[in-house]
């Protein structure tokens, strides 16, 4: 089924004259109208044909997707055959068309336009990004989604909970969630998160803040063209998104990793690959190439352990650590799962992974790379621990043999931890842990994540040669030294829309802000000197609002748009050298000297990644990405 989507002031039809396929209507169906509605045009097709439940359902789901994107409550649904070349029998076409209109009728006021008449209409379409859309129906008997045993059985596994606490003392989870002789005054968000993982409390209670704000400041947005899943970014977004991506592979490069790069497609049938894939708790996208079947990579780990094992390796090798940024990485999360920077199907992960000689080397360099991961988090201006909340997941076995390596995982956070065990090990790891962002509503986040493998290194043939010159299977450790970018840029922001909730004033860290300073000239006489000004800065993101508008007006929309500093220049600026620089972290109204200003904010910059300015210096010659 083909469908043209369009967002509509209104969409008004008469029916004219009748074909040999026309349905019997009632009076009632001959002309109609509705404002402010989206109008759903389509063709049902000839494949469609005996799947018509499956098309209805995904039907709905790509129109219920666009309705909610754009906040619209009314439906026009309007047979157009002339959007395929191929149509199926008109009984098809009425059974689906029907389906539709009572499945939606369910949520949204709908209006179906009848099939088999010439119709005249009138449409006015309203003319944003998102107000005129194409999609592409494939019946699901067309399609395989590939999912791994491990998939399965993390979706069938029972887990044993608990929380452990700074002093070692385990602390177990009974039914209804309560916890024996722990007292979680102090720490609701680990409460929360007890409450969200152990107690199935999945539901999203709210439109994750998030979405509208990447919008409203034009980073990040839906692109309707690609997959679900799939995200545009826009200058500003791919700005934040860049320099995150620098940062946390500066820092990996820091801690010793070296950095390579692989292919993102591997061969379905590969006997290796093969099994890992069953290992692995993720759906994967396939694809059929002149010569294989291939699965794109879902992380970073088959070129890693492919290198590996070509490698020479000896144990003063050892530890041995590989990093590698995956823009991008591939996993087919289900439609109902996709929400924003939150969760996509495509998406960029950075990947370190510690080749270790046995268990003990395993667990020293996983407490390194624990202090690596809260130096990241808390550079990019993530509060560890305090924002984040420590999970820890391990088989029964691995819990009883190493208690004492848990409880060290624990204190080096600094908080207690949920910790997760399983019987039996359903996956490649015996333990990994992940920092956990814990949203208003109570749902959690995974970021950071590090495992200890101990199955792949004997699955690919990844060896070392130890002291006695004997060949050896190393453990592996995964390590993401931060989670994926996007569900960073999703923390700062949902973070962010908390602190707008309670009445304060949001921002992004410094060094993240795509505008860091704007010259707001008070009027045409200055601009010449502003534009002069804007050069004296050096690793600066410095713009200039040249608009005609008031002055106010100007500092107003700097603030909406949460820019650090905002520097006013007005004829006793330009007389005296000294600059009126309003400061949003703080509030204050500051008169500075240029140098006094360039310090500041060197201080603010530090250390970090820099990169110029996403879009032109002038603000006047800026398009506008989101209407």
């Amino acid at each position: 089924m083909k469908l043209l989507l369009i967002h509509s002031d209104y969409l008004e039809y008469e029916v004219k004259k009748d074909t040999p396929v026309a349905e019997d209507i009632p009076e009632e169906m001959k002309k109609g109208r509705m404002d402010e509605c989206l109008s759903v045009f389509t063709a049902v097709e000839k494949n469609d044909e005996g799947r018509e439940e499956d098309v209805i359902k995904q039907g709905v789901q790509e129109v219920k997707d666009v309705a909610e994107q754009l906040g619209i409550e009314k439906i026009m649904l309007y047979p157009y055959a002339h959007l395929s070349p191929s149509l199926s029998s008109p009984d098809t076409a009425v059974k689906v068309l029907k389906g539709m209109e009572e499945s939606l009728s369910h949520e949204y006021t709908v209006h179906r336009s009848p099939f088999g008449w010439y119709k005249a209409f009138k449409l006015s379409c309203k003319g944003h990004p998102l107000s005129e859309l194409s999609k592409e129906i494939v019946p699901e008997g067309e399609k395989e989604v590939v999912v791994s045993r491990a998939l399965e059985a993390e979706e069938e596994m029972e887990s044993k909970w608990g929380v452990l606490d700074l002093n070692g003392d385990f602390h177990k989870v009974n039914v209804g969630n309560t916890v024996e002789g722990y007292d979680f005054r102090g720490n609701e968000g680990l409460k929360n998160f007890l409450r969200y993982e152990a107690g199935g409390k999945r539901a999203e209670g709210r439109e994750p803040p998030h979405i509208k704000l990447m919008q409203k400041h034009e980073l990040v947005d839906y692109e309707p063209g690609s997959d679900p899943g799939n995200l545009r970014y826009y200058p500003k977004g791919r700005l934040i998104k860049g320099l995150l991506e620098d940062y946390v592979g500066t820092e990996t490069r820091k801690y010793g990793a070296m950095e390579i790069e692989s292919p993102i497609m591997y061969d379905m049938n590969h006997p290796t690959l093969k099994s890992y894939l069953d290992r692995f708790p993720a759906r994967q996208y396939t694809i059929e190439t002149p010569d294989k079947d291939v699965f794109l990579r879902f992380a970073a780990c088959f070129g890693q352990f492919l290198m590996a094992k070509d490698m020479t390796v000896s144990y003063r090798n050892l530890p041995l650590r590989l990093y590698e940024l995956t823009r991008y990485s591939f996993r087919v999360e289900q439609r109902g799962e996709l929400s924003g920077l939150r969760r996509q199907r495509a998406f960029t992960m950075p990947d370190s992974h510690a080749i270790c000689s046995d268990m003990e080397q395993a667990k020293e360099e996983m407490m390194t790379r624990m202090d690596l991961a809260m130096s990241v988090m808390n550079g990019i201006g993530i509060d560890t621990p305090n924002s984040l909340e420590l999970a820890i997941r391990c088989t029964r076995q691995f819990f009883n043999e190493h208690r004492g390596h848990l409880t060290r995982l624990v204190k080096n956070y600094g908080k207690p931890a949920l910790i997760e065990i399983w019987e039996d090990q359903f996956f490649y790891f015996v333990l990994k842990y992940e920092f956990n962002y814990i949203d208003p509503s109570g749902r959690a986040s995974a970021l950071v994540t590090d495992q200890i493998d101990v199955e792949n290194a004997p699955r690919y043939g990844i060896t070392y040669v130890d002291e006695d010159g004997k060949e050896k299977h190393p453990y592996i450790l995964h390590l993401s030294p931060s989670g994926g970018i996007e569900r960073v840029m999703f923390t700062l922001l949902e973070m962010a829309g908390e602190v707008e909730s309670r009445g304060e004033k949001p921002s992004f860290p410094y060094w993240l802000s795509p505008t860091q300073v704007r010259l707001v000239p008070v009027s045409d006489e200055q601009l010449d000197h502003v534009k002069e000004l804007s050069e004296e800065f050096e690793d600066v993101r410095v713009d200039i609002d040249d608009t005609d508008r008031t002055v106010g007006k100007k500092i107003r929309d700097a603030e909406m748009e949460w820019i650090p500093y905002v520097v006013v220049v007005g004829p006793r600026e330009v007389e005296s050298g000294r600059l009126s620089v309003r400061v949003r972290e703080s509030g204050d109204q500051l008169t500075l000297s240029l140098d006094e200003l360039k310090q500041e904010l060197a201080n603010k910059q530090a250390e970090l990644p820099f990169r110029g300015l996403p879009l032109p210096k002038i603000l006047s010659k800026r398009p506008v990405f989101v209407g």
